[in-house]
This record gives C-alpha cells, sequence and structure tokens, in this order.
C-alpha cells in the first residue's frame, strides 16, 4: 500500500503573542516535514472562544509568515467547526465511551483549554461514571480503557503511560457548549490528515489520552515529538513574559529576523552557532538525531 502523505501542523492557541519558545516549535514542525517533502498546515486552536482573539490568531500567522513559516493548504479555525466536533461526539456515545459529568463550573471551564504542566494538571477521579445519560446537552466526558500506551517519540524516544493515571478520564464538551481541546484536537488531526505532531513537553503528559481518543474514533495514530521548553535566560518560563521575545518586541529592540531563525535553527542542533539565516537554509540540515534534549535558555541578547 501507497504510504500515506506526509503532513505536519501548528495549531495555537489565540491567546497571546507567539514567544521564542512557540516560534521554535512552529520551526521545527516545518522542518521536519518540509526536509522529507511533506506538507505543513496551521491551524488556529481557538475552540474555547471566550478567552481567544481573532487579532492575535491573525497576528500569529504573519508572524509565522514572516519567519517563511506558510500553510500550504487554508488555515482553519476550531471556532467554526462545532458540526464536526457534535458529530464525534455521537459516533462516541454510539460506542458506548461517554458519560454525563456533574463537576462545578469552575472545574468545567478550567479543563476546556490545552492542559500544560503549570496549569497543575490533575487526573479526574471518574466521580460521574455511574450518572445515566442525560443527552449531548449535558458536560460529557470519556471513559478511558485500561492499560498504558506506549508510543515512540521523535524526540523522546520509547514512552509509555497509563492515561488514567495522568490525565483521567478528559472532558470532551462543557454544558455551556464549548467543546474541549482533547476532542477539537484530535477531530482536526485526523480530519486534515496530520501524521505528525511537534509540541512542546509540556503536553507530553496528554498525549496517551488522546491516543485513547484516536483509537476510539477508529483514527490513524500521528508521529509525535515533544520538544523540551524554551526557558528565559534565568530558566524561568516564558509563558507570562513571552511577548518580550515575540518578533514586534525583538524588532523593536534591532533584532532582525534573520538573526531570530539563526538561533532558533542553532537551537535545534541545524547550525554549530547562531548566524543570520532564513528558514530554507535549515531544511537540509535538520534530523531529529541532532535536536538537543531538554529545555533550552534564550540568551541575554534576545530576552
Amino acid at each position: 500500500m501507497e504510504a500515506p502523505p506526509l503532513i505536519g501542523r501548528f495549531a495555537p492557541s489565540p491567546t497571546g503573542t507567539l514567544h521564542l519558545g512557540n516560534l521554535r516549535t512552529a520551526l521545527a514542525s516545518w522542518l521536519s516535514v518540509k526536509s522529507r517533502g511533506g506538507r505543513w498546515i496551521v491551524r488556529i486552536e481557538d475552540v474555547d472562544r471566550p478567552r481567544c482573539d481573532a487579532s492575535v490568531a491573525e497576528a500569529q500567522v504573519r508572524d509565522l509568515a514572516a519567519l517563511g513559516l506558510e500553510s500550504d493548504e487554508e488555515v482553519i479555525w476550531q471556532s467554526r467547526r462545532d458540526e464536526r466536533y457534535r458529530d464525534a461526539l455521537e459516533r462516541l456515545h454510539e460506542g458506548g465511551h461517554l458519560y454525563p459529568c456533574a463537576c462545578t463550573r469552575k472545574d468545567l471551564q478550567r479543563l476546556a483549554s490545552a492542559p500544560h504542566l503549570e496549569d497543575g494538571l490533575r487526573p479526574y477521579d471518574g466521580a460521574c461514571r455511574s450518572h445515566a445519560w442525560q443527552g449531548f446537552d449535558a458536560a460529557l466526558r470519556f471513559h478511558l480503557p485500561e492499560g498504558e500506551v506506549a508510543w515512540d517519540d521523535l524526540a523522546l524516544g520509547p514512552q509509555c503511560d497509563d492515561p488514567a493515571a495522568l490525565t483521567g478520564d478528559p472532558l470532551l464538551f462543557r454544558r455551556d457548549g464549548v467543546f474541549a481541546y482533547h476532542l477539537a484536537v484530535v477531530v482536526d488531526d485526523g480530519d486534515q490528515g496530520v501524521t505528525e505532531i511537534v509540541r512542546g513537553a509540556d503536553l507530553r503528559s496528554v498525549t496517551a489520552t488522546q491516543m485513547r481518543l484516536q483509537e476510539a474514533l477508529h483514527l490513524s495514530r500521528p508521529a509525535y515529538a515533544h520538544l523540551g521548553l524554551v526557558t528565559a535566560p534565568d530558566g524561568s518560563r516564558l509563558g507570562k513574559r513571552g511577548g518580550a521575545t515575540g518578533l514586534d518586541a525583538l524588532r523593536a529592540r534591532g533584532v532582525r529576523v534573520e538573526d531570530a531563525i539563526g538561533w532558533l535553527g542553532f537551537s535545534l542542533g541545524c547550525l554549530d552557532h547562531p548566524e543570520p539565516c532564513r528558514a530554507e537554509d535549515l531544511i537540509r540540515r535538520f534530523d531529529w538525531s541532532r535536536v538537543p534534549p531538554g529545555e533550552i535558555r534564550i540568551p541575554e541578547s534576545l530576552a
């Protein structure tokens, strides 16, 4: 059988400026597929609409283009795909995988968006599993099958997790009508034929859970690569201070786009030292075996 086309994706949430950590992930994803003749797509993960801003998403797409990273297909917005997510919920219900959840509104709001390590991820204890079906207007969870899930991570090597111990049964739908991150990302990757997902190591802990959802929806499993996070020079997270390392802020301090790309390429093992370049100059030099493991600190000159 002919192998499926190689398709990578970058899917930012439009809640803030893309900082150097986000841009490093985008570049790694782009280089990984382009070095093997594949296609690369951008998706806007704005399923949690109250927290997202369309103007921020448009700025993110412009920043990616400034680096030379442009989607090979039309950019997809999750906020316009409710019908596909509803279809997926119906298929999961038919397969006996869903049950209603009576957790508090605060808990449900916290679990709608993509979880990260700094959010204090805690496994759900299954307290609502015995609840009788109430229809699609209730908050809904996915009943995880028992057992471990193994995969070979392109960046981390062999991995094995028990999703029940890491996330517990994930929330897929809030009673206020918001589809949750886990459902949207799995459905979108399946619909777009994504074969490779590159993202930060802070999302590694949800990978096995998403693989279980892929199995329940009869979707192919993509390859995964979880990059070490980019930190400030003092080792602190970029999350709340990331705007200072966005392209606009860097330009305002006299840092050219070519200089930023050079450091990003160096941080991914494509260059022996940072030097100004274009993204396309790095394609033939990219190899996962040369990507440094663990966290990467931004130099003072870019902080």
